[in-house]
Protein backbone atom coordinates (compact mmCIF):
# COMPACT_ATOMS: atom_id res chain seq x y z
CA UNK A 1 0.00 0.00 0.00
CA UNK A 2 1.23 3.53 -0.69
CA UNK A 3 2.88 5.20 2.31
CA UNK A 4 4.38 8.59 2.99
CA UNK A 5 7.92 9.10 1.78
CA UNK A 6 9.15 9.61 5.35
CA UNK A 7 7.96 6.08 6.21
CA UNK A 8 9.54 4.24 3.26
CA UNK A 9 12.79 6.14 2.61
CA UNK A 10 15.98 5.98 4.65
CA UNK A 11 17.70 9.11 5.96
CA UNK A 12 20.19 8.96 3.10
CA UNK A 13 17.44 8.56 0.52
CA UNK A 14 15.56 11.52 2.00
CA UNK A 15 18.75 13.60 1.82
CA UNK A 16 19.27 12.69 -1.84
CA UNK A 17 15.64 13.53 -2.63
CA UNK A 18 16.16 16.86 -0.88
CA UNK A 19 19.33 17.40 -2.93
CA UNK A 20 17.44 16.63 -6.15
CA UNK A 21 14.70 19.12 -5.23
CA UNK A 22 17.29 21.77 -4.32
CA UNK A 23 19.14 21.25 -7.62
CA UNK A 24 15.88 21.47 -9.59
CA UNK A 25 14.80 24.62 -7.74
CA UNK A 26 18.24 26.27 -7.53
CA UNK A 27 17.62 28.70 -10.37
CA UNK A 28 14.49 30.03 -8.67
CA UNK A 29 15.47 29.88 -5.01
CA UNK A 30 17.02 32.53 -2.83
CA UNK A 31 18.31 30.10 -0.19
CA UNK A 32 21.44 31.43 1.45
CA UNK A 33 22.57 28.19 3.10
CA UNK A 34 21.74 24.52 2.67
CA UNK A 35 22.88 21.74 4.99
CA UNK A 36 23.11 18.11 3.92
CA UNK A 37 23.85 15.26 6.28
CA UNK A 38 23.92 11.60 5.21
CA UNK A 39 23.46 12.61 1.56
CA UNK A 40 26.08 9.97 0.72
CA UNK A 41 24.66 7.16 2.87
CA UNK A 42 24.53 3.89 0.96
CA UNK A 43 26.26 5.13 -2.19
CA UNK A 44 29.79 5.10 -3.55
CA UNK A 45 31.87 5.34 -6.70
CA UNK A 46 30.36 7.17 -9.64
CA UNK A 47 27.07 7.97 -7.88
CA UNK A 48 29.00 9.61 -5.02
CA UNK A 49 30.95 11.69 -7.52
CA UNK A 50 27.72 12.82 -9.19
CA UNK A 51 26.26 13.78 -5.79
CA UNK A 52 29.48 15.71 -5.08
CA UNK A 53 29.22 17.53 -8.41
CA UNK A 54 25.59 18.46 -7.73
CA UNK A 55 26.56 19.82 -4.30
CA UNK A 56 29.46 21.75 -5.85
CA UNK A 57 27.12 23.25 -8.44
CA UNK A 58 24.68 24.29 -5.71
CA UNK A 59 27.65 25.86 -3.94
CA UNK A 60 27.97 28.28 -6.86
CA UNK A 61 24.61 29.82 -5.87
CA UNK A 62 24.44 29.39 -2.09
CA UNK A 63 26.47 28.25 0.87
CA UNK A 64 26.32 24.46 1.06
CA UNK A 65 27.44 22.54 4.13
CA UNK A 66 27.72 18.80 3.71
CA UNK A 67 28.81 16.17 6.20
CA UNK A 68 30.46 13.37 4.23
CA UNK A 69 32.71 10.38 4.74
CA UNK A 70 33.28 9.80 1.03
CA UNK A 71 36.32 11.07 -0.84
CA UNK A 72 34.26 11.32 -4.04
CA UNK A 73 31.97 13.88 -2.39
CA UNK A 74 34.63 15.73 -0.37
CA UNK A 75 36.93 16.16 -3.38
CA UNK A 76 34.23 18.16 -5.18
CA UNK A 77 33.96 20.77 -2.40
CA UNK A 78 35.14 24.34 -2.86
CA UNK A 79 36.66 24.15 0.62
CA UNK A 80 36.92 21.46 3.25
CA UNK A 81 36.93 21.21 7.03
CA UNK A 82 37.88 18.33 9.28
CA UNK A 83 35.56 17.84 12.24
CA UNK A 84 36.87 15.73 15.10
CA UNK A 85 35.27 14.72 18.36
CA UNK A 86 37.49 14.71 21.43
CA UNK A 87 36.45 13.11 24.71
CA UNK A 88 38.17 12.44 28.01
CA UNK A 89 35.24 10.35 29.27
CA UNK A 90 33.66 13.29 31.09
CA UNK A 91 33.67 16.11 28.58
CA UNK A 92 33.21 15.82 24.84
CA UNK A 93 34.41 18.58 22.55
CA UNK A 94 34.19 19.09 18.83
CA UNK A 95 37.04 20.67 16.90
CA UNK A 96 36.66 22.12 13.41
CA UNK A 97 39.72 22.86 11.28
CA UNK A 98 39.83 24.49 7.86
CA UNK A 99 42.04 22.41 5.59
CA UNK A 100 44.66 23.99 3.35
CA UNK A 101 45.60 22.45 -0.01
CA UNK A 102 48.16 19.95 1.37
CA UNK A 103 45.97 19.02 4.33
CA UNK A 104 43.09 18.46 1.93
CA UNK A 105 45.16 16.00 -0.09
CA UNK A 106 46.03 14.11 3.11
CA UNK A 107 42.43 14.08 4.35
CA UNK A 108 41.04 12.79 1.07
CA UNK A 109 43.86 10.23 0.94
CA UNK A 110 42.88 9.15 4.47
CA UNK A 111 39.26 8.82 3.36
CA UNK A 112 40.43 6.64 0.47
CA UNK A 113 42.99 4.50 2.24
CA UNK A 114 42.59 4.56 6.00
CA UNK A 115 44.93 5.41 8.86
CA UNK A 116 48.26 4.85 7.10
CA UNK A 117 48.35 7.21 4.13
CA UNK A 118 50.38 5.88 1.22
CA UNK A 119 51.89 7.97 -1.57
CA UNK A 120 49.57 6.13 -3.95
CA UNK A 121 46.53 7.31 -1.95
CA UNK A 122 47.90 10.88 -1.99
CA UNK A 123 48.38 10.69 -5.77
CA UNK A 124 44.79 9.49 -6.15
CA UNK A 125 43.58 12.32 -3.87
CA UNK A 126 45.49 14.92 -5.93
CA UNK A 127 43.97 13.49 -9.09
CA UNK A 128 40.45 13.69 -7.63
CA UNK A 129 40.95 17.30 -6.55
CA UNK A 130 42.41 18.26 -9.93
CA UNK A 131 39.50 16.57 -11.67
CA UNK A 132 37.01 18.72 -9.71
CA UNK A 133 38.81 22.03 -10.44
CA UNK A 134 38.69 21.83 -14.28
CA UNK A 135 34.99 21.00 -14.13
CA UNK A 136 34.45 24.25 -12.22
CA UNK A 137 36.56 26.23 -14.70
CA UNK A 138 34.49 24.77 -17.55
CA UNK A 139 31.23 25.79 -15.83
CA UNK A 140 32.49 29.35 -15.28
CA UNK A 141 33.40 29.66 -18.98
CA UNK A 142 29.97 28.30 -19.91
CA UNK A 143 28.21 30.86 -17.67
CA UNK A 144 30.32 33.83 -18.80
CA UNK A 145 28.69 36.04 -21.44
CA UNK A 146 30.23 35.64 -24.86
CA UNK A 147 32.17 38.47 -26.53
CA UNK A 148 29.40 38.82 -29.14
CA UNK A 149 26.75 39.89 -26.62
Amino acid sequence: APKSLAKVASGGELSRISLAVQVAAAAKTSALCMVFDEVDAGIGGAVAEIVGRQLRDLGERAQVLCVTHLAQVASQAHSQFRVTKLSDGKITRTAVKTLGPLERVDEIARMLGGIDISEQARAHAREMLAHAAPAEAHLKKKRAPSARQ
